[in-house]
């Protein structure tokens, strides 16, 4: 018996992809059961052209229909040969310059020129535009019989644009176990790309999908021909959702190939990468992933419904692509057009919404892109400036610069003077939006966007300068971030009906993971805990306050060259063994080195700078550092140390004879280098610094073959938990569980009001002062009189002043960053704010222990210093779930006075050892095997021989055998602490030592 069942093979993909374009299947039109009712028409295999890849019947069909007239000039000179001419300058025109260029910018044949795609209409476009785009001729076709060596061999689908191939499709179905992911990127990888349809800049992209999953390829190169995914991501990670109406890839044909979409694409999203003068097969083309495409479509839709004034925080992960996100968000917003009249800051609805794009950055290569980029969108070239200083972006703005890029240091600066700017409609892409928009700087930006200057009354101008540190209404915001802190999230975000606060768009760390576009920087993660002793060196025992004194001596001892020497030849063994011997990254593999500051990276540098020439200097150490340091009474810039111009260490490094970089802060974001792929760390991480720092290392670089396994990480200082803690937030979707709670700044004004430094008919003249524009002098006796009531006159006492001082920078950090988007206005806030910004530098407090702790240093010498590897290559597993950020401390803070525990300098000595100098029992028989081991090392030693074994004279042998134990002992100290300490300190035990070595090597030796 004969049931009828569903179809799942694959031909049932191709049927319900071709339905949903056309309306109809090939097979469904051929049995007369439907018609062709979709944006597109179905092509036949047989007008397919494999020497050409061109769809002839469609192509000519398309000319006749629209450019009759340029087709006459042609067949009238040419009554022959008139289709070979514009068939063979239309193949060489895509051979040189690829299928891109075509359908941009036309083909030109003698004296015609032939549009080739009609591009899709704007909002002010004519109504000529919207009829031409209409006349495209949209084909799908069926089993392409693409190839002229296997005529057998076809491509299941192939989207065609008025005949010429824009889209490949294999096609996979799960359900016969075959998947897109291996099977389909297979057929592609063993395809022959010689083939015309195949060859590269022929067709925009090559795709293969099943019904879970897309891949896409826009290059292909045999095995080494490299696949993205192109899926929506689900659960915050890889792969698609369910679809409830079909299957998980139905966005695929339902939405990117339809034809609105698809124009979109080739208009504002694909671009052809390299210099002018590579040749065709040297350049890379560019075809955005579906977050990208999302992402930009979901922005410029929104802000076309919403208008001007609307916050945006879109958090998208390293390796996300963030600097072509920005590319195309910041090109497509100058033609953005408002979907209402009724709108915010909308002038017409054929008026652009945004009258400049402003573009805020760190990142030298995303002014240089989009450059480049918009000579490929717009017709119209000089349309970016470049601002470095205000002239220069009020100059941009007035001659209608369409696209303004500065930097995030330089832009407070740049609108100092701007005015008159409220009239204007600006978008402000914010890139790492954390870095730029904490406190004044982001209130400077807003002032600039339209604050009136020629209020008289100085209260109103207070009021305007308060508004000005608002999100103003005449701009947008759009901050790219991978890390929101929480500020940032209540900033941007979108609040949600539970209070909470959401971005807008997400692209997470755990997506980006698992897709392959960046790697895990935590699989192979190893922790080394530090070992010390210190000894007293004086008689007596002061008495110090024992946490203070603690934190102190351990700063002491990590900065100790004895450390940082045996941290060095650790690391630089390490690095040797790990990453130059096994020649990873193809022998390309470099190494980064994170210290605590700029002395202590100064003296890892001098410290690798000696282990590397112990080796015979089998390659070459760079330092990063602002500025100039002074270290042990020496005098150090980056450039001095380096060799070359400080601007030039980036460029150096990349060099393959320089493999470790040295650094504490700098470098540690926005630094993008493929190679780096170890990394030793000897600082404290924490939050967002601990993400962006330890991402240095996951970069991805298929050309180089790294992997996962090639990364690690020795961290001196963390424990894998607080690494861990670090990265949970922002491994998915970060939140902010509700708004900060500006109350909080009623009780500390209240607070600093009653200690009477500052009388409020002082902060009332200083305001109307300061936003006059008094001179500074005549500013300063007002502040200068509050800090010598707090200094002297109210002769408070030291607690006191602690708490008002940490209460004045308590009230002036949360309201500079809360001003901005706190839904109302208090004056006298914004007045004290001003007032207590240049009064807390002036105000002077001073732990009244801090000579004491400074002798503390003098009194003890570093005895014994050690490291155990604690963890090895560990994985540290981050948690999934949605991570919800808690808003900043909402309670005042201020001087808590407990009772402080002070010791004698012995006792705290005592402790300390205790806590950083735990050494570890041996049984006897690790104790026999720890012996062996001493007793082989002795006779391992170069000078054994000559200067012991074989040296007749008893006196100088017994010296040369005890050079020999010192040195021995002295290299194992890392291995053998407990050994090494008790050699080092116990007399008695050193003399049985050495006794027993002695008698064991006589023994071996007779």
């Amino acid at each position: 018996m004969n049931y009828a069942v569903s179809n799942t093979k694959e031909i049932a993909l191709e049927q319900a992809i071709e339905r949903r374009l056309c309306g109809a299947s090939s097979e469904e039109l051929a049995a007369g059961a439907a018609a062709e009712t979709g944006s597109f028409r179905i092509g036949q295999p047989s007008d397919f052209d494999a020497p050409l890849a061109l769809d002839r019947a469609k192509f000519w069909e398309f000319l006749e229909t629209t450019q009759s007239k340029d087709l006459d000039k042609l067949k009238k000179n040419s009554p022959a040969d008139w289709q070979a001419k514009i068939t063979g300058q239309l193949d060489k025109l895509i051979k040189s310059k690829g299928l891109l260029h075509v359908l941009k910018k036309g083909l030109p044949v003698d004296n015609a020129h032939f549009t080739l795609m009609y591009p899709a209409p704007l909002a002010s476009s004519a109504q000529k535009v919207h009829d031409n785009f209409a006349a495209n001729i949209w084909s799908v076709t069926r089993q392409v019989h693409h190839s002229t060596a296997n005529p057998n061999e076809s491509v299941d689908m192939v989207v065609f644009l008025n005949g010429l191939p824009l889209v490949t499709l294999e096609l996979k179905n799960a359900w016969t176990h075959q998947t897109a992911r291996y099977h389909g990127q297979k057929q592609y990888r063993e395809r022959d790309a010689n083939q015309t349809l195949l060859r590269f800049g022929r067709v925009l992209v090559h795709m293969t999908a099943d019904t879970d999953e897309v891949w896409m390829a826009t290059k292909l190169a045999g095995a080494s021909t490299f696949f993205l995914p192109f899926n929506k991501g689900h659960n915050e990670g890889a792969g698609n959702p369910p679809n409830p109406d079909g299957h998980k890839t139905a966005y695929l044909w339902e939405e990117v190939l339809q034809p609105e979409s698809l124009a979109g694409i080739i208009q504002h999203f694909v671009l052809l990468e390299g210099k002018k003068t590579d040749p065709l097969a040297k350049k890379t083309l560019i075809f955005p992933r579906y977050h990208q495409l999302n992402v930009v479509r979901q922005l410029l839709t929104h802000a076309a419904e919403t208008g001007v004034g609307h916050s945006y925080l879109i958090q998208h992960s390293a390796g996300s692509g963030k600097s072509n996100s920005i590319t195309w968000t910041a090109y497509q917003l100058i033609e953005t057009y408002p979907a209402e009249l009724v709108l915010p800051g909308a002038k017409a609805l054929d008026a652009p919404l945004f009258d400049s794009v402003i573009v805020v950055t760190d990142r030298r290569l995303l002014d240089k892109q989009l450059r480049d980029n918009i000579k490929d969108f717009s017709e119209v070239k000089n349309i970016v400036a470049h601002a470095t200083k205000s002239s220069d972006l009020k100059a941009a703005l007035e001659i209608g610069k369409k696209i303004i890029i500065t930097t995030i240091q330089k832009f407070p600066f740049i609108i100092d003077g701007i005015e008159d700017l409220g009239d204007k409609r600006f978008a402000v892409i914010i890139d790492e939006a954390h870095s730029g928009q904490s406190g004044i700087a982001s209130d400077k930006m807003n002032q600039a966007m339209g604050g009136d200057p020629d209020e008289d009354d100085a209260q109103d101008k207070i009021v305007a300068t308060m508004q000005a540190r608002k999100m103003r209404g005449n701009a947008s915001y759009f901050a790219f971030t991978a890390t929101p802190k929480p500020i940032t999230l209540e900033k941007f975000g979108e609040q949600q009906p539970d209070g909470r606060f959401l971005p807008f768009h997400l692209y997470s760390m755990k997506q980006a993971i698992e897709e392959g576009f960046i790697l895990d920087v935590l699989a192979n993660y190893t922790t080394y805990k530090g070992y010390y002793e210190i000894q007293k060196s004086i008689e007596d025992n002061p008495l110090f306050d024992t946490s203070k004194a603690q934190k102190k001596l351990r700063a002491y001892v990590e900065r100790s060259q004895q450390t940082i020497n045996t941290k060095a030849e650790i690391m630089v063994d390490d690095f040797i063994d790990n990453v130059v011997n096994p020649k990873k990254l193809r022998g390309k593999g470099k190494g980064m080195i994170v210290t605590q500051n700029i002395e202590m990276a100064v003296r890892y540098y001098k410290a690798v700078q000696a282990e590397l020439a112990k080796r015979g200097n089998p390659f070459k150490a760079l330092i990063a550092f602002s500025g100039e340091k002074e270290v042990d009474g020496v005098k150090y810039t980056e450039a001095d140390m380096n060799g070359v111009a400080e601007d030039k260490t980036r460029s150096e490094f990349d060099k393959d004879e320089y493999r470790l970089l040295v650094v504490a802060n700098k470098y540690l974001t926005g630094f993008d280098q493929p190679k780096l792929c170890a990394m030793y760390v000897d600082k404290k991480l924490q939050s967002v610094l601990a993400v962006q720092a330890l991402s240095r290392l996951n970069r991805s670089s298929p050309k180089l073959g790294k992997r996962t396994e090639d990364l690690f990480v020795l961290d001196f200082f963390n424990p894998t938990e607080d690494i861990k803690a670090a990265f949970d937030p922002f491994f998915t979707v970060t939140t902010l569980s509700e708004a900060t709670d500006v109350n909080v700044l009623h009780e500390l004004k209240a607070s600093l009001d009653d200690v009477g430094v500052y009388e409020w008919s002082e902060v009332e003249e200083f305001c109307t002062r300061f936003f006059d524009g008094e001179d500074a002098e005549k500013l300063s006796p007002l502040i200068d009189v509050a800090a010598e009531r707090f200094n002297t006159s109210l002769e408070l006492d030291d607690p006191d002043k602690i708490d008002f001082k940490i209460k004045a920078k308590q009230f002036v950090k949360i309201y500079g960053q809360m001003a901005a988007i706190m839904p109302f206005e208090v004056l006298a806030w914004e007045k004290l704010f001003w007032f207590l910004k240049f009064l807390v530098p002036k105000l002077n407090i001073q732990d009244p222990n801090q000579d004491a702790l400074d002798e503390l240093l003098e009194a003890v010498d570093l005895s014994s210093y050690g490291l155990e590897r604690t963890k090895l290559n560990h994985a540290i597993d981050l948690d999934t779930s949605e991570a919800e950020l808690e808003p900043q401390n909402p309670n005042p803070r201020g001087y808590r006075e407990g009772e402080v525990q002070e010791d004698p300098l012995e006792e705290i000595i005592r402790s300390f050892n205790e806590r950083w100098f735990q050494g570890w029992g041996a049984t006897p028989e690790e104790q026999r095997i720890k012996f062996l081991n001493i007793l082989e090392s002795v006779q391992a030693h170069p000078d054994f021989e000559e200067k012991f074994d074989g040296n007749p004279d008893p006196y100088s042998r017994d010296l040369a055998f005890d050079k020999i134990m010192k040195e021995v002992m002295l290299k194992r100290r890392k291995e053998e602490l407990e050994l090494y300490k008790l050699h080092s300190q116990d007399e008695a035990f050193r003399s049985s030592l050495y006794q027993s070595v002695k008698e064991a090597l006589g023994k071996s030796l007779g």
